[in-house]
């Protein structure tokens, strides 16, 4: 699933392309997507300014005058510019047409969404898919102290707590692990009993995952492309124990170890990662 660096990713990309900018059609070829495309979606953008492209953890947030439109990437969709006379592919879903450029929600498997929320309905960070989201990583509040106070408590282990996502957003499966990897915790460690020290040394961690993976474009799918077309490359240069499961620990030479936590794939280092 594409997390916050290939959101963020995506979200620079378009922001160039968007922002500024009246959109002159939104086309939707397939509305069946996560929760139903609007039917009046279209109506209600066509000629409107594209004001600003943010992001609120996974979720594309394009602010116009009336309303934020919210886009989601689904388990494995792009956003992508194409070609001008670039015919659509299939799951090519939904189309925003400027007069300069072009870009396509490609969702295979339509766990995507395109939402609207007015203006006259408050703020879109009160929108209900948006508003238990945890802190963003790279917010100045977040910080060891912060993790220590949401992990309070909590006995779940903290892999878990990280993939929930309410005591921080972003942290998808891949980047848990590798953050896990880099502070030297133990996936399967109670949140509780992690001590401020720990879980400074996570958030440090985290922090430099999200930013390495930010650098090289993310690629949290062998088939993730950025808005030109660019595949991402972080899974294939900086996976230090994702989907390493039997080879040598690159610090230790321990053999990495696959366990399944939450029907999810966790690998870490049996030696480097006390519980």
């Amino acid at each position: 699933m594409p997390e916050l660096p290939e959101v963020e990713t995506t979200r620079r990309g378009i922001a160039t392309v968007m922002t500024g900018r009246p959109l002159v059609q939104l086309v939707v070829r397939e509305p069946r997507l996560r929760w139903p495309v609007p039917a009046d979606l279209p109506d209600t953008l066509s000629g409107r300014t594209v004001l600003e492209c943010g992001r609120r953890g996974k979720y594309l947030l394009l602010r116009f005058e009336h309303g934020t439109q919210i886009v989601h990437l689904g388990m494995s969709g792009s956003l992508r510019r194409v070609m001008e006379g670039e015919a659509p592919r299939r799951h090519d879903h939904v189309e925003w047409i400027f007069e300069h450029a072009t870009l396509r929600l490609h969702d295979p498997r339509r766990f995507g969404a395109v939402l609207w929320h007015p203006a006259d309905a408050g703020p879109v960070e009160f929108h209900p898919l948006l508003a238990r989201l945890g802190i963003e990583p790279f917010d100045p509040r977040f910080g060891g102290q912060w993790l220590h106070d949401q992990f309070r408590g909590r006995a779940a282990p903290v892999k878990q707590l990280l993939l929930a996502g309410e005591a921080v957003v972003g942290v998808g499966n891949i980047y848990a692990s590798e953050s896990l990897y880099r502070a030297g915790i133990h996936p399967a460690a109670p949140g509780r009993r992690l001590s401020l020290a720990r879980c400074e040394r996570l958030a440090q961690a985290i922090r430099q995952t999200l930013t390495d993976a930010l650098n090289s474009g993310g690629s949290t799918l062998r088939d993730y492309v950025g808005t030109g077309g660019e595949p991402g490359s972080y899974f294939d240069i900086h996976a230090a124990v994702y989907e390493r499961a039997g080879q040598p620990c690159r610090v230790c030479g321990t053999a990495i170890r696959r366990i399944v936590q939450g029907q999810r794939a966790t690998y870490y280092c049996v030696k480097c990662q006390r519980a």
